[in-house]
């Protein structure tokens, strides 16, 4: 609950004809922390004591409590709104969402509701019933895909809430007010603690996997190894967390895409110096779009750069005016001021560019060339529009998805063993199923001319053309095979 008192200062003025105009409830929506400390949550306190005492708990060693904020200073709703309920004579919300938090903490809602995090469900919403339903039932996206890329909320008629779509703490989850997101997935309820937020594990209890290896990669990395070693000395619990000044030990997660280095100061927006995509069929570098009403929206390089102040479309599909445009190279620099604090200016730029290295050598080698195959394929009707219903469908989602993915994430967070992981498997998929598939699909001969066209008529596969020449790696052919 610490604020800079002149930001607080204009933002009091800027939103002080909005506030005149709207009903408030003084305990609620007020951002005087005189009016914190609600006399009526006292009670809520003293019951929880007893039959929720670890929450309680919680609660009591929290910043909140420091500050004399209370349960019903953030659960406290008004009649009308579509969760609420009353509970032991108060009005409440069982949903504290990023808007409430935002009542506060002005700064961080602001930077949270337009970045990819708060759109993480939105991003994948039509792509769920095609894996997590397809492969397993509705109840494994409930207990599974949900829980980390969120939940539409439901409420029934009586105002509780479905619970097929709660509990849910998913990063992008879709509120009953309409705001995108939980603040509880990185600070847990209801100790709300910024060291929680800032270990290794608020991420990577999301961000491992095939999806989003992360955690594997980070493990593995000479930073993760540093973490295991000095944690002790990260100095979690401070109120700035400057790298370079407040730890220097190593750097986890919330650093490098999220943390303060320098003059650079912290943000929410957890995408926002993200130069490349890295999760899908092709990367490309990315424009970062910022809407003047505070939304965002990645573009690729491949695209037509909107003009400031050109209507475009949102990732909701609605429309917003651009107020302004991150590039790749300025998103590349935000990410660099992190590493600069301990590596050097050329240490810094060639690992970058090794990085970008692998990312076009995995475009060029396998994902160009096999999504050009699979566009093909579909195109001919030699596949069905059904996902996943024909081999070579799933061989390509595992290439660039699970493979791809581990490929470039390894190789982006400094992790050589993931790197190569990823990439053999890539190989294996493309070289040992994926080729042989294209001659399933399509026949022998339509199947060797796109294999001809795509594969072996390039640089990278010329070795696809010398079916004669010795393979002593794997002990036949006519070269030498080392016995040691």
């Amino acid at each position: 609950m610490k604020h800079h008192l002149q930001s607080l200062s204009c933002t009091l003025v800027l939103l002080a004809g909005l506030f005149n105009a709207l009903p408030l409830q003084a305990d609620k929506v007020t951002l005087d922390s005189s009016s914190w400390g609600s006399a009526e949550g006292q009670a809520c306190v003293d019951c929880h004591s007893k039959s929720s005492a670890g929450l309680t708990h919680q609660w009591k060693n929290s910043a909140h409590a420091l500050a004399n904020v209370n349960c019903l200073d953030c659960h406290q709703a008004y009649q009308e709104d579509v969760d609420a309920i009353e509970h032991e004579g108060s009005i409440i919300a069982t949903i504290v969402s990023p808007k409430d938090c935002g009542r506060c903490h002005e700064t961080e809602y602001q930077q949270q509701k337009g970045s990819v995090h708060s759109k993480a469900l939105t991003i994948i919403q039509n792509r769920m019933p095609a894996l997590s339903e397809h492969f397993g039932s509705p109840s494994i996206n409930d207990a599974g895909c949900a829980k980390c890329h969120g939940s539409t909320v439901k409420v029934r008629g009586d105002g509780t809430l479905d619970p097929a779509s709660w509990p849910n703490s998913g990063i992008g989850r879709i509120n009953p007010d309409g705001s995108l997101g939980s603040c509880s997935s990185c600070h847990g309820r209801h100790q709300f603690s910024k060291a929680q937020a800032r270990e290794p594990a608020a991420c990577t209890y999301c961000h491992s996997g095939p999806d989003s290896p992360d955690k594997e990669v980070y493990e593995s990395s000479k930073h993760g190894m540093m973490y295991e070693s000095h944690k002790a000395r990260l100095n979690m619990d401070s109120d700035q967390w400057v790298a370079g000044k407040d730890y220097s030990a190593t750097v986890t997660c919330v650093s490098c895409h999220m943390g303060a280095a320098g003059n650079m100061k912290s943000t929410h927006d957890v995408g926002m110096r993200d130069a490349w995509n890295l999760n899908a069929a092709v990367s490309t570098q990315q424009y970062l779009i910022i809407f003047e009403d505070g939304d965002k929206r990645e573009l690729s390089t491949t695209e037509p750069l909107p003009r400031r102040g050109e209507s475009i479309s949102k990732m909701d599909g609605s429309m917003g005016k651009v107020k302004a445009v991150a590039s790749p190279q300025r998103r590349r620099d935000a990410m660099s001021k992190t590493c600069l604090e301990c590596h050097s200016k050329g240490f810094t730029n060639n690992a970058m560019a090794q990085f970008d290295n692998v990312v076009e050598l995995f475009n060029e080698k396998y994902a160009k060339p096999a999504q050009a195959i699979m566009q093909e394929l579909y195109s001919a009707g030699l596949l069905t529009p059904l996902p996943f219903d024909e081999p070579i469908e799933m061989t390509y989602w595992n290439l660039w998805h699970s493979s791809g993915t581990l490929a470039r994430h390894g190789a982006a967070m400094g992790s050589p063993s993931m790197t190569w992981k990823g990439m053999s498997e890539v190989g294996s998929s493309f070289y040992g199923k994926f080729i042989s598939q294209i001659r399933e699909a399509a026949g022998q001969d339509k199947g060797d001319a796109l294999i001809k066209q795509h594969i072996s008529g390039s640089k990278h596969h010329d070795w696809l053309n010398h079916p004669n020449k010795a393979n002593p790696i794997l002990g036949f052919g006519q070269g030498k095979v080392d016995n040691d």
